[in-house]
């Protein structure tokens, strides 16, 4: 009897095991939520989340950010790589935001060091994010000092926008968001998010807001929970609410500026 109440155990233990593992949030205590109107849509709505007792709540108050000029369409992270073929999918160049579940790659920007106990990697007029497909550095931030110069021809993502562009803040705060995480060629590369140079503009496929935002954000991120971020319009995300245990999303109204 013993034996069979023990194997019967592991056995329930397995089937609820994946239920909860298998959910593309499984370990993450906070969240970082955009939503938008649809897949063409360049605005979206942002709400943090921080996992308690009785489920997720609300970390502050949601604010507008800005999309991909193209709006969003299906990026890889930790979701099911085939979740909506009728769905754009992301590649390079496309204008848009990868939409699913992602984890949070360093935090980075022009000065020495930001208030956040997240990973920071201060970023030098030498610091490149590669955005050519048939690169070995496809999707990685890296040093021409470190790699050389021929390394980084093609690239159209220096990271010091500030000393490239006429004083371009763009990247002056931000965070890598890990699309793409095995850096297949042409999936999409070099996403962020990051400040927007004028409100609401759109993006080449990041997501953009305001600096005081961003400073926030930053701030309150916490390596020991895990943090997800999610991006989704909202039809998709009524859809799989559920399946991946997301928040429910509080209703439209306007968001703060």
């Amino acid at each position: 009897m013993k034996s069979l109440l023990r194997c019967l155990t592991i056995a329930a233990l397995s089937l609820a095991g994946p239920v909860v593992a298998g959910t593309p949030l499984h370990g993450a205590d906070q969240l970082v939520v955009v939503t938008s109107e649809g897949w063409d849509s360049t605005q979206g709505r942002l709400q943090a989340y921080a996992r308690t007792r009785s489920g997720w709540k609300a970390e502050g108050a949601p604010f507008d950010v800005a999309l991909g000029r193209s709006g969003s369409a299906w990026g890889l992270g930790l979701h099911d790589a085939d979740i909506d073929t009728t769905a754009p999918q992301k590649r390079e160049g496309d204008g848009r935001s990868p939409a699913g579940v992602f984890a949070l790659g360093t935090a980075f920007g022009y000065a020495a060091q930001a208030d956040t106990r997240w990973p920071w990697q201060p970023m030098r007029e030498s610091s490149y994010c590669m955005d050519v497909p048939d690169s070995p550095y496809y999707n990685r931030i890296v040093d021409a000092d470190t790699v050389g110069a021929d390394a980084v021809e093609g690239s159209t993502e220096p990271m010091r926008l500030d000393l490239h562009k006429n004083g371009d803040i763009r990247y002056q705060q931000g965070f890598v968001i890990a699309h793409n995480p095995r850096n297949v060629p042409g999936q999409g590369s070099c996403i962020f998010a990051h400040l927007w140079g004028t409100p609401g503009e759109a993006t080449a496929g990041c997501t953009a807001m305001t600096a005081a935002h961003m400073q926030a954000l930053l701030a309150w991120l916490d390596p020991r929970q895990s943090p997800r971020f999610v991006l989704l319009p909202r039809a998709a995300y009524a859809r799989l609410q559920d399946a991946w245990q997301l928040p429910a999303l509080p209703p439209i109204a306007k968001a703060q500026p």
